[in-house]
């Protein structure tokens, strides 16, 4: 990789990462490009899956849906997404993306900030009254 990596992201860059509601394709984050304000991720969830609720404590987080059918919680609110369709999760907030169609859920999540301190992630799924959410 040379000086460009900071700038340009090719699809031979793209870090891969196999998380258990599916695989994720790093577009953008820390160590791929110099972005310190902006992380991208597109997301492939099949049939069956969803990544349970969860909050961010130092990120907001946009998703983008590209494919397929996605029920998606931001906080106790839930809507039914479709290519085309977006939600926006203030920092913190509890939410949840589960594939709510036949084939795969695409997606792409676009958060900020990139660089932070504390956890990405804080799994809240068995806490009430998110357990009994859905």
């Amino acid at each position: 990789m040379s000086e460009a990596w900071l700038r340009f992201v090719t699809a031979e860059d793209v870090v891969i990462e196999e998380l258990p509601w599916g695989p994720h394709e790093w577009i953008s984050r820390a160590g791929l490009t110099e972005a310190k304000n902006l992380m991208l991720v597109r997301v492939t969830m099949p049939r069956g899956k969803g990544h349970a609720f969860h909050r961010h404590p130092a990120m907001e987080e946009v998703i983008y849906v590209v494919q397929g059918e996605a029920e998606q919680w931001v906080d106790r609110e839930q809507r039914r997404l479709v290519a085309g369709d977006a939600a926006h999760i203030p920092v913190d907030v509890v939410h949840g993306t589960y594939n709510a169609g036949d084939g795969d859920l695409v997606f792409l999540a676009i958060l900020s900030p990139a660089v932070f301190e504390g956890p990405a992630l804080v799994d809240v799924s068995e806490d009430e009254p998110w357990v009994s959410m859905r």
